[in-house]
C-alpha cells in the first residue's frame, strides 16, 4: 500500500492514526499504537512502513533550532535596545552549548550504540545529525557575521569598544603586557604535544589556543596548547579611557606568547573551543546511594566525549586535521567560526552600567490582595478569604511565594511544611526559611530533585544543608524526575487543621522569578490540600495512590485526563455545543496528544497553541490541522507558564501546572496540574491567554512548512506586546 505526501493531507482522523502505526518501527510502535487506540483504530500487523511521517510531525531537534533562531532574531532586531541585543546573542550561544551537550550527545550515543531508533518524524540517528548540521551551519555563521559586521560596530559607536589587540595604541599595549605578567602568566600552563607529551585533556566549553612554535636552534616546528583561563574576565578592560574599551583575553595571551615559550619563534596561533557530552547516565536500579552515584557521574561527566569543536575559520588544514584526530571527532563535528569564538561571554557586556541602552529596570509589584498597609494580616488570613493567582515576574515572588514560606516558618500555629524543589539557589531565602522552620521544631519535608540538569552539584550541596538542619530530605524517586512545583503548609486553627497550598508553573527560585513568566495559585481548598497530602506521601513514602480528587498527576493520571479533555471537546463539537482548546506551554512533542489535537481539528474544534520552544505539531495542513494555530512569544521575559483552557460546551475549565505535553513530562516525571475553579480566576487566566494571542510585537506564527513568521502590526493597528501589557497593569509607565 503506497501513499504519496499529497494523499496524506486529505485523510480522515482514523487514517491518520493508521498511518502513524504503519510508519513506526519497533522502537516507536508503542507510542504510535497508543495514539491509534485513542482514536479507536485497529491496525493490521503486516502493513509496510512506507509513509513520510514528517507530514504529521516536525523534527524535535529542528524545531528547537527554529526556537533558538527566534532568540537570535531578538539580538538582530534593531528595535531591541543595544545591550539587550548583546544579551540575546549570548543566550543564543549558551542555548546552543546546552543543545550540543545534551541533545546532540544523546543522538550520537544512539548512533555509536547502533540503536536505530526512528524519530516521530521518521529519521534515523545518522540522518538526524545530518539535517541538524545542515540547519545549524548557516545559523551559526549568521550570528558571528552579524556580530562582527553589525553589532560590534554599533557597540563601538555607542562607547563599547571590543578592540583587537593590534588596534590599540602602544600605551595600552604596555598596560596589557603588565596585566599579562601580573594576572595571567602565573596562571597559564603551556602544554607541548609531541611523542613525549601526549595530547592534553581539554575541558568542556573551554577556550584554547593551539600554538605553532619553531625552535630557533634546530628549526623544528612544534605544536602546543594554551588554555584561556575561565576564572578571569573574557574581555579585559582598558583603563583611563572615556568609554568602555576591552580586548579579548585570548588576544592578550596570544600577543605575549614569547613569555610562555622563551627562545622559540611563535609561528602562528589559532583559538578553538570544544563541547563535551554532559549527559548523566545513572543506573538507578543498581544505585545503593543516589547521591554517591550522582557524584560519581558528575566526576565522569568532565571526561565525556567531544561532540563539537568550534575553530577559527582560517586555521591551516594540517592543524585542523591534527585536532580532529586527537579529539576523536569527525569533520561533521567541526564548526568554522569567523571572528570571536564563544559569544556567550557577551553577557558581561550586556550588563555594563549603560541604562540608556538597556531595558528599563523592572521591579515587580505586590499582588493587590497582599497590599496590607497596616501589616496586621498574615498570609493565611488572606488565603482564607479566597484563592488567588500570582503572575510572575509582573507580581512579586518575594511578597507572595517567599512570604508564604517565610511566614510559615515563623508562625507558631504552623505544624508542618512540605515542598518540592527542582531548581533553586543555595543562598535562596526559601532554603533559609525551611532551615529556620526545622530549627523552630516544625515538621519540614522537602523533595529535592538531584537530577535537575546542570544543577545537580548545587542541589547536592544545599540539600545536605537542609538535611543537617533537621529537614526531612527525599532525593527524588527512582527512575522519575520530580518536576512538580508544589508547597503544602499545615496549620493548627482552633480544633482543626487547615492545609494551605501553593501550586505553580515555575521553580521556587527567587532569581529566575525575576525574568521567568510563571503562574501560581494560593488556596486552602480541602480537596487540593488532601490531594497534596496524598502526593507528598507518594513522594516520601511507599504509595501507589492513583485516585486524586482534583489534581492531574503524572505519571499517574495526567496523560489519560488530558486526552479525555481533548476528546470531550470533540464530542461537544459533534453535538453542536461550544468547543475550543487553548494550551500554553514550553514544548509540544507528545505524538498521542498531537494525534488527538489533529482529530479535534478535523471535526471542527478550534485549537490555539502558544508554544515558546519545541513544537512538533504541523498546523494549517489542509484536511489535517486547518483549525490549529500555533504562536511562539519571545521577549524580555522567558515564557514559562503552562495554561490549559477547554470551553467544555460553555462550562469553561482551566488548568495550570508544571507539565508540558511531552512524553518525558507525562510518563517519566512527577508533575502536577491543578484545575482553577473560581469563576473570577478562570476569567483572569482566560484574559491572559487572549492578550498573548493578540500579541503583534513578539509573537511568531508557525506555518505548515515549519517556518516561523514574526507578526508585525498592520498600518491601522497599534503595536501590542503582551509582556509590556502585563508590566503596565501594575506600573503604567511601562505602557
Amino acid at each position: 500500500m503506497t501513499r504519496t505526501k499529497k494523499d496524506l493531507t486529505h485523510k480522515s482522523s482514523e487514517s491518520v492514526a493508521e498511518i502513524l502505526i504503519e510508519s513506526s518501527d519497533s522502537a516507536n510502535s508503542e507510542k504510535s499504537k497508543t495514539a491509534a487506540s485513542s482514536l479507536g483504530v485497529q491496525i493490521e500487523k503486516d502493513t509496510e512502513p512506507e509513509v513520510d511521517r514528517s507530514v504529521y510531525f516536525f523534527n524535535r531537534e529542528l524545531s528547537w533550532i527554529a526556537f533558538n533562531k527566534r532568540v537570535l532574531h531578538e539580538g538582530i532586531d534593531s528595535r531591541t535596545p543595544l545591550l539587550e541585543r548583546a544579551k540575546f546573542c549570548a543566550i543564543f550561544s549558551t542555548n546552543l552549548d546546552e543543545f550540543f551537550m545534551v541533545r546532540i550527545a544523546r543522538v550520537k550515543k544512539k548512533l555509536a550504540e547502533q540503536i536505530d531508533i526512528i524519530t516521530d518524524d521518521g529519521l534515523t540517528p545518522q540522518k538526524q545529525l545530518e539535517v541538524i548540521r545542515e540547519a545549524l551551519v548557516p545559523l551559526v555563521t549568521m550570528e558571528h557575521e552579524f556580530f562582527e559586521n553589525n553589532l560590534r560596530q554599533e557597540l563601538h559607536k555607542n562607547g563599547v569598544k571590543l578592540l583587537d589587540y593590534k588596534d590599540i595604541d602602544k600605551k595600552h599595549q604596555r598596560y596589557l603586557k603588565t596585566y599579562f605578567q601580573e594576572k595571567l602568566f602565573p596562571v597559564l600552563t603551556p602544554l607541548a604535544v609531541d611523542p613525549a607529551h601526549p595530547f592534553p585533556y581539554i575541558s568542556n566549553l573551554s577556550l584554547n589556543l593551539v600554538v605553532i612554535v619553531r625552535d630557533r636552534e634546530t628549526g623544528e616546528k612544534n605544536f602546543a596548547r594554551v588554555k584561556v583561563p575561565s576564572v578571569l574576565p573574557r574581555f579585559v578592560k582598558i583603563p583611563e579611557t572615556d568609554d568602555h574599551t576591552f580586548v579579548p583575553l585570548e588576544q592578550v595571551i596570544a600577543h605575549n606568547l614569547d613569555a610562555l615559550f622563551p627562545g622559540m619563534e611563535i609561528m602562528s596561533y589559532y583559538p578553538f573551543r570544544i563541547t563535551r557530552d554532559a549527559e548523566l547516565d545513572i543506573e538507578e536500579e543498581e544505585a545503593d546511594d543516589l547521591i554517591s552515584a550522582l557524584q560519581e557521574e558528575l566526576r565522569k561527566q568532565k571526561f565525556g566525549s567531544v561532540v563539537r569543536m568550534e575553530i577559527a575559520n582560517d586555521i591551516p588544514t594540517e592543524i585542523r586535521q591534527e585536532l580532529i584526530e586527537q579529539l576523536g571527532i569527525t569533520e561533521a563535528d567541526v564548526y568554522d567560526i569567523p571572528g570571536l569564538i564563544g559569544l556567550g561571554d557577551l553577557m558581561a557586556i550586556a550588563f555594563l552600567p549603560m541604562p540608556e541602552h538597556q531595558d528599563k529596570p523592572w521591579k515587580s509589584v505586590t499582588h493587590p490582595r497582599l497590599k496590607d498597609t497596616s501589616g496586621e494580616s498574615n498570609i493565611f488570613e488572606i488565603i482564607r478569604e479566597g484563592a488567588f493567582l500570582v503572575h510572575h515576574p509582573y507580581q512579586s515572588f518575594t511578597t507572595t511565594v517567599q512570604r508564604f514560606i517565610e511566614e510559615a516558618a515563623l508562625d507558631p500555629n504552623v505544624l508542618a511544611i512540605k515542598q518540592t524543589l527542582y531548581r533553586t539557589s543555595g543562598d535562596s531565602p526559601i532554603v533559609h526559611a525551611l532551615i529556620g522552620a526545622a530549627e523552630n521544631g516544625k515538621q519540614v519535608a522537602v523533595l529535592v530533585e538531584l537530577k535537575a540538569r546542570f544543577d545537580e552539584a548545587n542541589n547536592i550541596l544545599w540539600a545536605k544543608k537542609l538535611e543537617n538542619a533537621g529537614v526531612h530530605v527525599v532525593y527524588g524517586l527512582k527512575n522519575l524526575k520530580t518536576h512538580t512545583k508544589t508547597a503544602l503548609v499545615v496549620r493548627q486553627e482552633g480544633d482543626r487543621l487547615v492545609r494551605y497550598v501553593h501550586i505553580g508553573t515555575g521553580n521556587y527560585n527567587p532569581k529566575t522569578a525575576r525574568f521567568y513568566s510563571d503562574l501560581g495559585i494560593f488556596s486552602c481548598s480541602d480537596d487540593l490540600g488532601a490531594d497534596l497530602t496524598d502526593l507528598f506521601n507518594y513522594l516520601t513514602g511507599y504509595s501507589r495512590q492513583r485516585d486524586y480528587r482534583k489534581l492531574l498527576v503524572a505519571p499517574v493520571n495526567m496523560r489519560d485526563r488530558f486526552l479525555q479533555l481533548i476528546h470531550r471537546e470533540i464530542e461537544h463539537q459533534k453535538k453542536g455545543y461550544p468547543s475550543y482548546i487553548i494550551a500554553k506551554m514550553n514544548s509540544l512533542v507528545d505524538p498521542e496528544i498531537i494525534t488527538a489535537l489533529y482529530e479535534a481539528s478535523q471535526v471542527g474544534v478550534n485549537v490555539d497553541l502558544i508554544i515558546r520552544g519545541i513544537c512538533c505539531i504541523r498546523p494549517k495542513v489542509k484536511g489535517l490541522s486547518e483549525r490549529i494555530r500555533v504562536i511562539s512569544v519571545i521577549g524580555r521575559f522567558l515564557e514559562h507558564s503552562r495554561i490549559f483552557y477547554f470551553s467544555n460546551g460553555g462550562q469553561e475549565q482551566v488548568y495550570i501546572g508544571s507539565a508540558d505535553w511531552m512524553p518525558r513530562n507525562l510518563d517519566a516525571r512527577v508533575e502536577v496540574i491543578t484545575p482553577i475553579e473560581d469563576t473570577i480566576l478562570i476569567q483572569e487566566l482566560k484574559q491572559i491567554l487572549e492578550i498573548v494571542l493578540a500579541d503583534n510585537r513578539q509573537a511568531w506564527d508557525l506555518k505548515a512548512d515549519g517556518t516561523y513568521i514574526q507578526r508585525i502590526p498592520k498600518d491601522d493597528e497599534p503595536e501590542m506586546s503582551s509582556q509590556k501589557h502585563f508590566m503596565s497593569q501594575g506600573r503604567p509607565e511601562f505602557a
